[in-house]
């Protein structure tokens, strides 16, 4: 089972309220309460025995405090991505550096043009990695990235989405064996061999949980969610990610974890 020690974050910019959405319902993010949110968020990773890396905010990229599409980060190496967002697409050279504080140039991979990788489409098992093949995440970008994989001695394959912007949008694991689904996952193939706990439809935001270290981090408000989490055993925190969610953001896409 994999044990996390460290998690990279970026503040939110007051830009944030430019992110890319497709729910403009929910109104744009409050800056105010986004960054309350945010303290919220990196002290619940600290209770759960991580190193916590805050980067500054970068106002040129309002989607940039969703840290976990410029890169991922296995094992063997860390693979920085190529957004397929337009407006996204400077943020994985940006967080490169960063990267570089804890791997060398032989465990650092990169997915480049024609092929693009949001790490929002990537769901890490083991040593196996599921990729969603989305609007995001193209054909070309999933074959290097299986590519890169398989010369670590890992694996991957690929799960077409359907409705979703990212494949965490919908199913993630939380270890054991165990995997929350929602939506188009809940019958897919690739995921029949784990336990799944499907989340009902008025609840589908809070599939997207994260475990680290034994503890899952459940977005507030969403009790039948977190008590499927308890039911199976986690230890469990709630963090409100509300004013993230307006801007199609979760709680995995907030962080790197490894």
């Amino acid at each position: 089972m994999a044990k996390f020690s460290h998690v990279i974050v970026r503040r939110p910019g007051k830009s944030l309220c430019d992110g890319i959405t497709s729910a403009p319902e929910l109104g744009k993010p409050i800056y105010e309460k986004a960054i309350e949110q945010h303290d919220a968020y990196i002290e619940a990773l600290k209770q759960c025995d991580v190193d916590v890396t805050v980067l500054p905010a970068m106002e040129e990229y309002p989607d940039s405090c969703f840290v976990e599409d410029t890169a991922v980060i296995t094992r063997c190496g860390a693979i920085i991505d190529n957004p397929g967002a337009g407006t996204r697409n400077g943020e994985a050279k940006e967080m490169e550096p960063t990267i570089r504080q804890f791997f060398d140039d032989d465990h650092i991979a990169h997915i480049t043009a024609p092929g693009t990788l949001e790490g929002g489409d990537v769901m890490m098992v083991g040593d196996h990695f599921y990729v969603g093949r989305s609007a995001r995440t193209n054909e070309e970008g999933i074959r290097q990235f299986i590519e890169i994989l398989e010369g670590w001695g890992l694996s991957g394959s690929e799960v077409p989405l359907e409705y979703v912007l990212h494949l965490k949008t919908g199913v993630n694991y939380l270890e054991d064996n165990n995997m929350l689904v929602s939506g188009e996952f809940k019958t897919k193939p690739d995921f029949e061999k784990y336990n799944k706990v499907e989340i009902p439809e008025d609840e589908a935001y809070a599939a997207n949980c994260i475990w680290v270290n034994g503890t899952v981090i459940v977005p507030e408000g969403y009790p039948t969610v977190l008590k499927a989490v308890q039911d199976l055993g986690y230890k469990t925190l709630t963090v409100d990610t509300s004013e993230y969610r307006k801007i199609d953001g979760g709680l995995s896409c907030l962080s790197l974890r490894f």
